[in-house]
């Protein structure tokens, strides 16, 4: 086990990034020419990921409990397959009510197969060896926006917005090999040593009375909902910062290998920085990017350092979830206390498609820019206090 996992991580790495272009980046990189193929408004097609994420949410914490009782592989193994269905849904929807069907069918795909099911499964498997395997999942995953953004762009003039849908289904499935072998890889490494207890008994409930479990909760919950209006509606703002359509599909791309640029970082520096500074240096990063992003309608070029700001921070921060929760709340029981600090901030991801619209609609992008700054800030101040709490900062 001392090798992380090898090529099993890496393998689930690429399914990683496959099943996040193909049900989670597709609607963003997608949403204009959904738009024109639809010809329904933003608020509407904006039910359908919301609703997702809500579904989503509320299955978190079942989910979690499913990777505790062994479950997780088979989560990650057919959960991409039921994201293809859903996604090929919604290429084929003829009306708002079978789109967002189609996303409730994506919703319960995405808690059984997303991050929050991988890392816990890892941290599951491999134990200590959990960071350095979450941090290459991440590193490889980093690039699905890479691979939607421009993918979309092309299918999108190609075909569509609901024909580029087809291609993403097939991402979805193209993820399914890739979740097999590294599963059953891991599984047969498992066998070597890796603990599998059982949770002991109110294992979560003593997680709800830590204040740390609230103030780790409400911190990501503001981080995530700035991080979701932003990369729902980036073609939008892009576009209102006065970049053209093909300069902001290239920017929004670039979010992806920032993600992976901070990440490296976080690897290389390895135990020099501890979980708590890279937390408050990745939060300061979004603080950061939704300034630089105002800015950018004196200098629309300025698009990029958002996206290297942007994408470095939330990148962290994905990788540092995990990482937090195990070091605050401990590993026993780690995936139902995990799934429990996240259905805030899937709730959060949930609202930000209908919040972003909403914000257009009452004060356009300026509005936008303003309450994303302030979910920043507030991410960030939220940060620090749960670093500041004597004598010990984790301590419940």
């Amino acid at each position: 086990m001392k090798d992380g996992g090898g090529a099993a991580v890496w393998l689930l790495a690429v399914g990683q990034t496959l099943i996040y272009a193909g049900c989670y980046y597709s609607f963003p990189a997608l949403l204009p020419d959904l738009e024109a193929a639809t010809g329904w408004g933003k608020a509407t097609l904006a039910l359908g990921p919301t609703l997702g994420f809500l579904i989503m949410a509320g299955l978190t914490v079942f989910t979690g409990r499913l990777v505790d009782k062994g479950l997780g592989g088979e989560m990650l193994i057919w959960g991409p397959v039921l994201a293809a269905f859903g996604v090929l849904g919604l290429a084929v929807a003829p009306s708002p009510s079978v789109w967002l069907l189609s996303w409730a069918l994506i919703g319960v795909a995405q808690a059984g197969c997303l991050y929050e099911t991988c890392f816990a499964f890892l941290t599951r498997r491999l134990g200590d060896g959990a960071r350095a395997a979450i941090t290459r999942v991440t590193l490889v995953a980093g690039f699905a926006g890479t691979l939607a953004f421009p993918l979309g762009h092309w299918v999108g003039a190609v075909w569509g917005g609901q024909g580029g849908m087809l291609v993403f289904a097939a991402l979805c499935l193209l993820a399914v090999p890739c979740n097999i072998w590294a599963v059953r890889s891991l599984r047969r490494r498992e066998r070597v040593g890796a603990s599998n207890a059982p949770t002991p008994p109110g294992t979560l409930q003593a997680a709800l009375r830590k204040p740390a479990f609230w103030i780790i909760a409400a911190g990501f919950t503001a981080i995530y909902l700035n991080h979701g209006v932003l990369l729902t509606y980036v073609l939008v703002l892009f576009a209102d910062r006065g970049a053209a359509p093909g300069i902001a599909a290239l920017a929004a791309a670039s979010i992806g290998p920032a993600q992976v640029a901070g990440r490296l970082v976080l690897l290389g520096l390895g135990a020099r920085v501890s979980t708590g500074q890279a937390t408050k240096v990745a939060a300061g990063g979004i603080v950061v990017a939704s300034v630089v992003l105002w800015l950018a309608g004196v200098a629309p070029v300025l698009i990029f350092a958002f996206a290297l700001a942007q994408g470095a921070g939330a990148g962290l921060m994905s990788i540092l979830r995990p990482v937090l929760i195990a070091e605050v709340l401990g590993r026993s029981g780690f995936g139902v206390i995990s799934g429990a600090v996240a259905v805030a901030p899937i709730l959060a991801a949930a609202a930000a498609p209908s919040v972003g619209a909403g914000l257009l609609a009452l004060g356009g992008p300026d509005l936008v820019y303003a309450v994303c700054l302030a979910l920043a800030a507030l991410g960030l101040a939220l940060v620090i206090l749960l670093l500041a709490r004597k004598p010990d900062p984790f301590a419940g």
